[in-house]
């Protein structure tokens, strides 16, 4: 996946918003004001990062199976992995991990507000 194809999974999610707090060089996606994913626009050693939140326990395994899965770079390695597009990463896990991003955003939210995001 390139960084084109990253930005268009991200956009698909319902009510994500694309925005820029930290520069012009850094694209955010938010949904309900939360950000889930974020892409340097800049590659890091070559690479370009999307980086992704995560449940702690599902990071540290997806990091011990793949080599295009980092600690989150600039962010709580705890809750943030980073992906290195082009990698052993496949575009459907790519997909699938940025649902996951956008799930453990949401289920942080109180509940009248994922419930306005379940009816939006």
């Amino acid at each position: 996946m390139n960084i084109e194809e990253a930005r268009e999974v991200c956009l698909k999610i319902k009510g994500s918003i694309e925005d820029f707090p930290f520069g012009d060089d850094v694209l955010v996606y938010k949904v309900m004001d939360k950000m889930f994913a974020y892409i340097g626009l800049e590659p890091k050693d070559g690479d370009f990062l999307l980086n992704l939140k995560c449940d702690p326990e599902k990071a540290v395994e997806l990091r011990e199976k793949y080599s295009g899965i980092i600690p989150g770079y600039h962010s709580n390695k705890k809750y943030w992995n980073s992906i290195i597009l082009d990698s052993d990463v496949s575009d459907q896990l790519i997909k699938e991990l940025v649902q996951h991003s956008v799930d453990e955003v949401i289920k942080k939210l109180p509940k009248s507000k994922q419930e306005v995001y379940k009816n939006s």
